[in-house]
């Protein structure tokens, strides 16, 4: 499974920064439907920044990001809104609403982008909780939840309208090994039982070597990828030496 015929994001000659500071440059890679797919660098090399241009919070210097064929950079309006519209974004935080119980919080986009009854969006609601093993939670607010829970409740939001494509930021960030192995579980199992392809930014070398198909390392010296591949593969054969340390790390 290879070429563009199967892949569901593509990444066209990007060059990405803030004001004339420019962090990647003239970057390509390609995400395949199905796979989990992991952004990988030190700190500074430009991970976050290359998600956000991911997901169109910010404008590319130069360049294309192309979501199922259509060009995220260059649409607008309502074809922009249908683009936005097959993805969903976990932040690291999980971002929930203090306020809403955890149903409420799931429910938030079926409120703004559908017509469905209300009754309807509760079931809805109820059943992407079901899938991320949270039901018996929906009627406590965030704050009652513990941090694995939250990121599992922002899972089910993310994933609410069905999207073809869920990225993820840092979704181990701040969870013990225990309650982090079992995020990669659920994550494997999304993407296995509902064909969702995953998009990550992670550091967390345990997460990656038991969820990611691929993953691209960055390099801020280089302003670039310098690796591509499978993670078991790069650790071992990646021509940068420093790759091979970095995936080499106790993975503890």
């Amino acid at each position: 499974m290879s070429g563009p015929t199967h892949s569901l994001i593509e990444v066209r000659d990007l060059t990405i920064g803030y004001g004339d500071r420019v962090v990647l440059e003239g970057i390509n890679f390609a995400v395949r439907r199905g796979e989990v797919f992991a952004i990988l660098g030190a700190s500074g090399s430009g991970k976050s920044t290359l998600l956000k241009h991911l997901i169109g919070l910010y404008p590319p210097m130069r360049g294309d990001v192309l979501i199922s064929g259509a060009s995220l950079v260059r649409a607008e309006g309502d074809e922009r809104l249908r683009i936005l519209r097959r993805f969903g974004v976990l932040y690291q935080s999980g971002a929930l609403f203090g306020s809403l119980t955890t149903v409420e919080n799931v429910r938030l986009p079926l409120d703004e982008f559908t017509d469905l009854p209300e009754a309807a969006k509760d079931l809805v609601a109820l059943s992407k909780l079901r899938l991320v093993g949270l039901e018996s939670a929906a009627t406590k607010l965030p704050a009652d939840l513990s941090g694995g829970m939250q990121k599992r409740a922002g899972i089910a939001r993310a994933i609410v309208l069905d999207p073809c494509v869920l990225f993820l930021d840092e979704p181990s960030a701040g969870l013990d090994p225990i309650t982090s192995a079992g995020l990669d579980a659920l994550i494997r199992e999304l993407a296995r039982g509902l064909g969702i392809t995953f998009v990550m930014v992670t550091h967390e070398l345990a997460s990656i070597y038991a969820v990611a198909d691929r993953v691209v390392m960055l390099d801020p010296k280089a302003r670039g990828i310098v690796a591509e591949g499978a993670p078991s593969w790069l650790r071992e054969h990646a021509p940068e030496p420093w790759v091979r340390q970095f995936l080499n790390r106790e993975v503890a």
